[in-house]
């Protein structure tokens, strides 16, 4: 894993990131443009066994031409780790096994908040809200990190 300073070096102009929402769930998936400035909801990734998710992961990350991962880190609201984030951490060190492209954690507090918040302002009805409460956290994250990455 890498900062998000590093990532910014080893990243090229025009590439695709994406962003993931790491649950113990379901995996929500964005993707931003070539350019780097908006951050789509992508799809939800029902969580299985971990090769399975590698596998529709590397899938999504060839098809889409991606060239960078940013991953959600469920930070408490102190700062501190809890065992989600340390979850995440253990995601995280085997995605990087498996896929070999640089990733970064993004601090995610308040992503799925942020997300339903927007979605309701945009006056989506609660039950669709609800089904792509994951992905559009995801976008949350990315778009978090692309802003950052850019200013």
């Amino acid at each position: 894993m890498i900062t998000l300073e590093e990532f910014k070096k080893k990243q090229l102009d025009k590439c695709r990131l994406i962003g993931l929402d790491l649950g113990s769930k379901r995996i929500g998936v964005s993707i931003c443009d070539e350019k780097q400035l908006i951050a789509t909801p992508f799809k939800t990734i029902k969580r299985s066994t971990s090769l399975e998710f590698i596998d529709e992961l590397k899938n999504i990350i060839e098809e889409n031409n991606i060239k960078g991962i940013v991953i959600g880190n469920p930070l408490n609201m102190d700062g501190s780790s809890g065992s989600s984030a340390q979850s995440v951490k253990d995601t995280s060190v085997n995605i990087e096994r498996s896929i070999n492209l640089p990733i970064c954690l993004w601090d995610e507090r308040l992503s799925t908040v942020g997300a339903f918040n927007l979605s309701s302002q945009l006056d989506v009805n609660v039950s669709k809200r609800e089904k792509k409460i994951d992905e559009n956290a995801a976008a949350f994250i990315l778009q978090g990190a692309i802003d950052f990455l850019n200013n």
